[in-house]
């Protein structure tokens, strides 16, 4: 393997070109937005880790009038637009606002991180207090930000004041990017302050964005499309680029011929097909999309142990707290659909691209359309779909290996905590007093709260079995060696002396269900699994239990 410098978790353009680390070519980007956009206002939405604030750095760097950056930008695709790059190439002010940390409990706090990132905004820009075009009216606003002890009204204009005094300085119009623009919000309302939040960004982009003379464009980028009257309310001129009608789709992420590039240079061929089930699967517009973040830190890794298997990177950059909620809402449909997922399939759904954060849970519709517009889901593309698309609904799948492992780890979680709240007593006597019925129609209940992963494999009815007894004062032992082999689950009872052992059989049929118990209860008896528990419990109960889907039967070892 050839090693290459891999830059996992750096954002910044000019430390990737400066430090030789490894770059995929994104500065298609620039001719794209100034060639073919008039728009002064262009928002960009792509799930997170998808390179955003990478293509926003980048952004900067090229038009910022402050640097001559012509060598980080040397034989890159942009260098090749020699009238672009005479034009624009650090000829603007420009001003570049990241809001990704604005986040607190309290709306205080979050409001005390925002006066903090505009606060350390003034101090780069602090020679613009000296200019003497600049208006002294300005300059108070400035320090007040610039020293965190701003007013809310303050906070709503800093950005149009910002570009005011740049305008007067440079004597050109300003170049504003504005990256993660929807972090506050959504974090706003995940803790119960959202409205007071929205108020501030509301103004905070309306002032920057409406009817601003100063402004020459802006490029606005986040996870979600916040529906314009929400937070754009008259934002002129204003064009959106998300993941379903899109033309910069090649430019956030990695297309395949990115990845074959990256493979083939790093000497890693052997290992294409892996990244492709782990790390691909996205369909954003025609293109087809790797997740950028994943690819990048597998191949780190591969560098220090070429044995390393595929990993979910992603899930380790964020709670994943909207899969779990959605799984918290899970109707009998939403439950039905979370299942043809992961075996898998497709379903069609409604996708509303337009959304305000209070309104996210209001409806199954806008839950649907947050796993896809934050990458938990993807476009199933047409030529793979064999049935009619029902008007107005998007075929949705589960993107690849990755996501898949997201949602059943999700699952996995989730039952553990629901089942302790679950009614299990009446199971628990069955099982002690030895009653298989009764456990049979009780475990069918259960069942039946469920939602299944893993294709139905017994490995997902091990977890279940476990998990009901998990919890509940038992000591649980699953897949341990006993006997001559090892047992799948088995449930300590030691105050009482007793002891419940079970071996789990999954039915390819419903009719195969009372063979395959016999044939638990016949490899009991043959592996001796309940031999050496004879001299320490009073009491051994071992049963055996057949699976088939959301259906099961138990059967009692005489």
């Amino acid at each position: 393997m050839t090693n290459l410098n891999i830059p996992v978790g750096v954002s910044d353009f000019s430390q990737i070109r400066e430090n030789g680390y490894y770059y995929v070519d994104k500065t298609g980007l620039i001719s794209e937005l100034l060639k073919k956009s008039t728009a002064n206002v262009t928002l960009i939405t792509r799930p997170r880790r998808f390179g955003k604030t990478l293509a926003m750095s980048m952004l900067e760097h090229f038009f910022d009038i402050r640097h001559d950056n012509h060598s980080l930008f040397q034989d890159l695709e942009i260098s090749h637009e020699s009238a672009i790059c005479q034009t624009w190439m650090n000829q603007r002010p420009t001003l570049f606002i990241t809001f990704k940390d604005v986040d607190g409990i309290t709306f205080d706090s979050a409001f005390d991180m925002l006066k903090f990132v505009i606060s350390q905004i003034c101090i780069e820009y602090s020679y613009l207090e000296q200019s003497d075009a600049v208006s002294d009216a300005y300059k108070e606003i400035f320090k007040r930000l610039k020293n965190q002890t701003a007013s809310a009204t303050d906070v709503k204009g800093s950005i149009l004041i910002l570009m005011k005094m740049m305008q007067a300085y440079y004597g050109k119009t300003v170049i504003l990017l504005l990256d993660e623009y929807d972090v506050p919000v959504a974090k706003a309302s995940s803790n119960g302050y959202y409205q007071e939040m929205l108020e501030i960004m509301k103004a905070m982009m309306s002032t920057s964005l409406k009817d601003n003379s100063s402004l020459c464009f802006a490029v606005v980028t986040g996870c979600l499309k916040i529906a314009k009257e929400s937070i754009f309310t008259g934002t002129n001129n204003f064009v959106s680029d998300t993941i379903t009608d899109s033309r910069l789709n090649e430019y956030f992420g990695f297309t395949q011929n990115d990845v074959n590039q990256i493979l083939k240079e790093s000497n890693t061929a052997e290992y294409s097909d892996e990244i492709k089930a782990w790390y691909d699967g996205y369909h954003f517009g025609c293109f087809d999309v790797y997740c950028p973040w994943d690819v990048m830190n597998y191949l780190r890794d591969l560098q220090h142990n070429l044995s390393m298997k595929p990993e979910s990177y992603w899930k380790n950059t964020s709670d994943n707290a909207i899969i779990r909620s959605f799984i918290d809402y899970a109707g009998s449909s939403i439950t039905m659909k979370l299942e043809k997922l992961l075996s898998g399939g497709y379903i069609f759904q409604k996708i509303e691209e337009n959304l305000t954060y209070d309104y996210l849970h209001s409806s199954e519709d806008n839950l649907w359309s947050i796993l896809y517009l934050t990458g938990y889901l993807t476009r199933v593309r047409e030529m793979d779909i064999q049935e009619t698309i029902p008007d107005g609904t998007t075929a949705l799948m589960i993107p690849n290996r990755e996501i898949k492992d997201i949602f059943e780890s999700t699952i996995i979680k989730w039952f553990n905590e629901s089942t302790k709240h679950w009614n299990r007593t009446e199971l628990f006597h069955a099982v002690w007093d030895g009653n298989s019925d009764r456990m049979t129609d009780e475990m069918n209940k259960l069942l039946r709260k469920t939602i299944s992963y893993h294709d139905y494999r017994e490995d997902f009815y091990h977890a279940f079995l476990a998990g009901i007894f998990t919890g509940a004062g038992y000591v649980v032992e699953s897949n341990k060696e006993h006997g001559e082999g090892r047992s799948d689950v088995i449930v300590y009872d030691s105050e009482n002396g007793q002891l419940a052992l079970f071996e789990v059989k999954y039915s390819s049929t419903l009719d195969q269900m009372k063979q395959s118990c016999q044939k638990a209860l016949a490899q009991i008896d043959e592996k001796m699994y309940a031999k050496e528990f004879e001299d320490s419990y009073d009491k051994i109960l071992c049963y055996g239990i057949a699976f088939f889907k959301k259906r099961c039967l138990v059967y009692l070892k005489d």
